[in-house]
């Protein structure tokens, strides 16, 4: 009995015309099990010991940028009382910085005095404003940090002018 290869689809045909199982092994690529196992692991484990320092700076990152935002917004604030010739009050609080206020000074104001709109803090809550004859910048504007509540320490501090 004579094998003859036909076609390509690894089938063999004896010389009788009739088709047999193929006795070629077929060499297989890809990865096993054991090997996707073992760089899954490893991966596990580079991301536990790097995740939590690049976390950590997200954080860190986060409460920078209140503080420079917070500075920001002072300038913003300054230039307003250079020509209104005081902070905006309370009640019309960032927004002033924007919209002309109804205020009888309104006359004098020049702005808006930010591009675009009183941004939100990192974390998504808005910038507490007070006006306030007591604080040392003439008013209070903050954010309460990570947790959002007042006072705390490290990344729940509060960001910002509050003395």
């Amino acid at each position: 009995m004579r094998v003859v290869k036909a076609n390509m689809n690894h089938s063999k045909i004896n010389t009788d015309g009739n088709t047999m199982a193929s006795l070629v092994s077929v060499k297989q690529s890809g990865f096993s099990l054991i090997e996707l196992l073992v760089v899954l692991v490893i991966m596990g484990m580079l991301a536990g010991l790097v995740g939590p320092r690049i976390f950590g700076n997200v954080d860190k990152a986060k409460v920078k940028t209140a503080d420079t935002q917070v500075k920001m917004l002072k300038g913003s604030l300054q230039t307003y009382r250079l020509d209104v010739g005081s902070y905006p009050s309370t009640a019309d609080g960032l927004n002033a910085l924007v919209h002309k206020p109804q205020a009888k000074t309104s006359a004098y104001w020049q702005g808006p005095y930010l591009d675009d709109t009183v941004p939100l803090d990192p974390w998504g809550k808005p910038y507490h404003y007070e006006l306030s004859g007591e604080a040392a910048q003439g008013f209070y504007l903050y954010t309460y940090g990570a947790d959002g509540v007042q006072g705390g320490e490290g990344l729940n501090a509060d960001v910002g002018y509050t003395q």
